[in-house]
């Protein structure tokens, strides 16, 4: 079989780092493929205007398969500021490079599991009497990925017949006498096709692992209609998968629950925003954004990434302190979207483990602030973490 070619996207700051840890362990574990590095992240915006430059698209358009590292992305004044002088007021505006990708190919459906592993000093405990008890978490957070609040249809100081059309609505009224460049709006928008489609991948996900609940996850109380748009179709799709409890929580009540007995929910599925809040929440009852692995899944392309960010403080540091092993499980849910799953079962079962065994650890799995002083009290580099994982694959 011809080798599968992989475009990399390294992008930012940390994201360097990782992606070649992973890459080490894709070619430990036996994967052929071949590797082709795409450019994104803030130099290209600093040197191109542009994060996200057209021959990264056409890379992907033509490979189907991206593994990404991380970006740096800022507010509107500081992406300004950064931008190259020659650059300046000729129209360039800043807009986050992944979210472009996953709204340039649709990518809409995000997978976010959180699973923890045995041994993981950071892994969720509660109290019970005299004694903690350390339950299980094994959540899979499904994330409607291109609509939302992160459409990017906003405003500040709005056009008039924007400011018009909303002023129809009878809400409006309270903001009547705000003068227009002292508002700035966002919109929320949710279209039913997109609903069925990440609903449906939920229960689908569910049934196909045996987990015996999806968990709409937003706030049909007050967002009545996006939320409720969700709800109701979850409602209908739910009908088609007798086996499987469709369970309704509020965001802010979730966040709540998922602190107090996160073990029992199975898979969960929310809007834009929502998911993006709920799946950061359950990778924190895991060991937090070095165990928080994604895939962004369209019909013909997909992008698997950590959902950590790009760290800048720590790109230098020589050697590398950061945790590789969200990077290295994305690259496991690649496997499996590529038809590779005992690769990735034996990554996985090697990562495990290495958590279990708590020989090597980073410095986060040690609660550890930080900085190059971190070896010094016992903390292994990113590369004693991959190398401590290569060493335990069967």
């Amino acid at each position: 079989m011809a080798k599968r070619t992989i475009v990399t996207l390294p992008g930012d700051g940390i994201g360097k780092t990782v992606l070649p840890e992973a890459v080490r362990v894709l070619e430990a574990v036996g994967f052929e493929a071949e590797y082709v590095h795409a450019d994104i992240g803030w130099e290209f915006w600093i040197a191109e205007g542009n994060a996200l430059p057209q021959r990264t698209i056409d890379l992907l358009a033509e490979h189907k398969v991206g593994l990404f590292g991380a970006i740096t992305s800022k507010p509107k004044d500081q992406a300004e500021e950064e931008l190259a002088p020659e650059l300046c007021d000729k129209g360039f505006v800043y807009s986050s490079p992944i979210v472009g990708l996953r709204q340039h190919f649709n990518l809409d459906v995000s997978i976010r599991p959180c699973c923890s592993f045995k041994g993981n000093p950071l892994n969720f405990i509660r109290r019970d009497g005299d004694s903690f008890i350390e339950p299980p978490v094994d959540a899979v957070i499904f994330r409607q990925n291109t609509e939302g609040l992160y459409g990017g249809v906003e405003w500040t100081n709005p056009p008039e017949q924007v400011r018009s059309a909303l002023e129809t609505h009878p809400k409006m009224a309270a903001f009547k006498d705000v003068p227009s460049e002292d508002l700035a709006i966002s919109t929320r928008i949710f279209t039913r096709p997109a609903c069925q489609r990440i609903v449906r991948a939920a229960f689908d996900h569910a049934k196909k692992f045996g987990y015996k609940s999806v968990t709409v996850c937003e706030k049909p109380n007050v967002i009545r209609e996006t939320s409720g748009m969700m709800r109701a179709e979850a409602k209908k799709i739910a009908a088609d998968f007798p086996g499987i409890d469709l369970w309704e929580t509020n965001i802010d009540a979730q966040m709540m629950w998922m602190t107090k007995n996160p073990e029992n929910y199975d898979v969960l599925v929310s809007g834009n925003m929502f998911g993006d809040i709920v799946s950061d929440g359950f990778a924190g009852l895991v060991g937090g954004l070095g165990f928080a692995c994604s895939a962004n899944i369209g019909r013909e392309l997909a992008v698997f990434e950590p959902t950590h960010g790009s760290a800048p403080k720590y790109e230098k540091l020589d050697p590398p302190i950061v945790n590789p092993i969200a990077m290295i499980l994305s690259a496991c849910m690649m496997l499996d979207h590529l038809g590779e799953t005992d690769q990735a079962e034996r990554i996985r079962t090697a990562v495990g483990s290495v958590v279990a065994e708590g020989k090597v650890r980073t410095y986060d799995m040690m609660r550890l602030t930080g900085g190059p002083g971190v070896f010094e009290k016992g903390a292994a580099t990113s590369t004693q973490m991959t190398d401590a994982i290569l060493t335990r694959l069967a």
